[in-house]
């Protein structure tokens, strides 16, 4: 049996997606920017698709800029902060995805501009009263603070921070790439300037993905070339993508409560599991409680012999699942999301197990059985 437990790196694409998006492949293939018939009826599918997305999020649809990804949203984001809007400072967790870390600091070269980190409490979760003393000084801020942790699932306040934005003057963006279909999000009502989206961790096509950008708030190109996407985003659209964007938002939204309580009984199982056969699992920044991102959970098993294996005969056993965020797995270095949280410890490992609407309870009692097969068959340390 083959199992997928790695849904935080990517979630496999619905059928119903991918139906959607063939008439785009085989017959609908005019460019969006041209004015003869095939053009406007591929440009009318892109504009439905906006349509769709923004009324999930309780906006209107000019606020949706579609992008290649999460990446690039979040890259569009933080440079228009500092580009276009005069921000002289980007503040932002040790625990962000390097999306927005290596973007930051990347910008933070600039003798101009200054980066630097939000103090964390001992969950993970920003410390409202020290961002207000850091955005007291009245400096202009751009503050990014992921919405759902990719790695260990802390979820933040964006009611919270936002507000705290708003105080001083400060923008604020937020990465919902882990949470966006998987949580109702209103962003008529959140306090949130900017907000990355990507298909492909809601069922959806990778190489799509959109940025929010606050109604009233504009920004320039940030690829230079036509003027697609308002002027935001130069280049002929990925319409395929556009299209199957939308109908995993759509697929993800219609039965949410319902994904929502199966999944969260999955994830309960596997912390039932794990707690009753690995004496000693602790599970990191509290992943196994009510609060966290329901879709992840990272575990943090003792040591043992096979730890530096695990992984990989987890891989041999059919079970699929991550050390960390997909993409620093390729890193010797341990994760630095769980080194900024101070819980990366020697001798112990830890293990990122994520669901999805598609998984079962065969799989986790597949994972459970592997997990258990593992450790047994070795001393431990």
């Amino acid at each position: 049996m083959n199992v997928y437990l790695d849904n935080a790196a990517t979630t496999p694409m619905l059928p119903a997606v991918i139906d959607e998006m063939l008439p785009f492949m085989k017959e609908h293939f005019g460019n969006p920017s041209s004015t003869h018939a095939f053009g406007r009826k591929t440009k009318t599918a892109i504009e439905q698709a906006r349509r769709s997305i923004a009324a999930h999020l309780n906006v209107a649809p000019r606020t949706i800029c579609f992008t290649s990804g999460g990446t690039e949203a979040d890259n569009m984001a933080l440079h228009a902060g500092v580009e276009q809007l005069g921000c002289t400072r980007i503040l932002t967790c040790a625990t962000e995805h390097s999306a927005v870390l290596k973007t930051a600091q990347h910008l933070g070269l600039s003798s101009e501009v200054q980066f630097g980190f939000i103090a964390l409490d001992t969950n993970g979760r920003v410390d409202i009263q020290q961002l207000d003393n850091q955005l007291s000084d009245g400096r202009p801020t751009m503050v990014s603070v992921m919405h759902g942790n990719n790695e260990v699932g802390v979820i933040q306040d964006l009611m919270a921070i936002g507000n705290c934005c708003r105080t001083h003057g400060a923008f604020f963006h937020t990465d919902t790439v882990q949470t966006m279909g998987h949580y109702p999000l209103d962003f008529s009502a959140l306090p949130v300037d900017f907000a990355a989206c990507s298909a492909h961790k809601l069922h959806g096509p990778k190489g799509s993905g959109f940025l929010y950008v606050r109604d009233g708030l504009r920004i320039g190109a940030h690829i230079m070339g036509g003027s697609q996407e308002r002027a935001m985003r130069g280049g002929t659209e990925n319409i395929i993508g556009i299209i199957g964007l939308a109908k995993a938002l759509q697929l993800a939204m219609e039965d949410q409560t319902e994904h929502a309580d199966h999944i969260r009984a999955l994830k309960a199982e596997m912390v039932k599991g794990l707690t009753a056969s690995v004496p000693g699992v602790r599970f990191n920044a509290g992943s196994d409680q009510p609060d966290a991102l329901y879709t992840v959970l990272s575990v943090n098993f003792p040591e043992h012999a096979k730890n530096g294996m695990f992984l990989f005969l987890l891989d041999l056993d059919g079970v699929a699942c991550s050390g960390g965020s997909a993409c620093s797995s390729g890193s010797t270095q341990p994760s630095h999301v769980l080194s900024a949280l101070g819980l990366h410890e020697e001798g112990r490992t830890s293990i990122r197990f994520s669901f999805s609407r598609l998984t079962t309870m065969a799989c986790v009692k597949h994972a459970l059985k592997a997990v258990e097969s593992i450790r047994g068959a070795a001393i431990l340390v």
